[in-house]
Formats: structure tokens, C-alpha cells, sequence
């Protein structure tokens, strides 16, 4: 019992120190959209597309994060829209969280 509490405290120190860190807020320039999340989890940025409509990032278990805007040409509410986005049967494309 003597060994259990340091262990414990080392564990309960851990969780700590994960549950509080800082989250990453990244600002789209040309669209003004914001995303927080955890960059620890997706510390892999990948290279921003050439239109600069928003950045992707990736985790070393191979999820990943896309934080982008869109020009709403076709009046969409965002209800709408992921609810296309949702029922596309475009080749290899997957939303597995929205």
C-alpha cells in the first residue's frame, strides 16, 4: 500500500496535466472561420491548399482535422449543408464526424 500512492499521484498528475492543456485556436485569414482543438492530438499540419480556404491537420494514428470556409454560392443553411455533405456518394469520401 506503502508504493500505491506515489503511483496514484504520478497517474492522477498525468490526467492533470492532459485535461489542462492549452487548446490550439486557429483563425482562417480569407474566411474569418475559427477553430479550438486539441493540438496534441493533431500536431501534424499539413501544407495549406493554394486557395487558402482553410488548413488540414493529422494525428500520428491517422485521423485528422480540416478547419476551412466556403463562398456559399448556393444560399445553403448549415443545416443544409451537412446534410449534403453527409449523403455523398463521391468516391472515398467519408465524414465521420460533424
Amino acid at each position: 500500500m506503502k508504493h500505491l500512492f506515489p503511483t496514484l499521484a504520478i497517474a492522477a498528475l498525468s490526467i492533470a496535466a492532459a485535461a489542462s492543456a492549452a487548446p490550439f485556436t486557429y483563425t482562417n485569414q480569407r474566411f474569418g472561420t475559427v477553430c479550438t482543438f486539441p493540438d496534441e492530438i493533431f500536431s501534424i499540419r499539413e501544407p495549406e491548399p493554394e486557395n487558402g480556404d482553410g488548413q488540414q491537420w493529422s494525428a500520428p494514428d491517422g485521423a485528422s482535422l480540416i478547419c476551412s470556409g466556403i463562398l456559399n454560392v448556393d444560399d445553403d443553411t448549415p443545416k443544409g449543408f451537412v446534410s449534403a455533405e453527409k449523403a455523398s456518394a463521391e468516391p472515398g469520401y467519408k465524414i465521420t464526424y460533424s
